[in-house]
């Protein structure tokens, strides 16, 4: 079971790093001063990305919580 601990840490430092990349992307679109319909569009691209990091994450938690119960 330290495997799939192992396993879920690593997704779950994945799936910060996506998020602060996306933050990061953000900030970048932001600095940019893009007009509305422009800065919405890139915003909207952002979010996809944003929520697949987060699931990562979240199912990399979920892993390490199984391993430490199954331990």
């Amino acid at each position: 079971m330290d495997a799939l601990i192992w396993i879920g840490t690593a997704l779950s430092v994945a799936g910060v790093g996506g998020l602060i990349w996306c933050i990061l992307l953000a900030l970048k679109a932001r600095r940019q001063g893009l007009p509305g319909a422009e800065m919405r569009a890139r915003l909207q691209g952002i979010v996809t990305y944003n929520l697949a990091a987060l699931a990562v994450s979240a199912l990399g938690l979920m892993l390490v919580v199984a391993g430490l119960m199954l331990r």
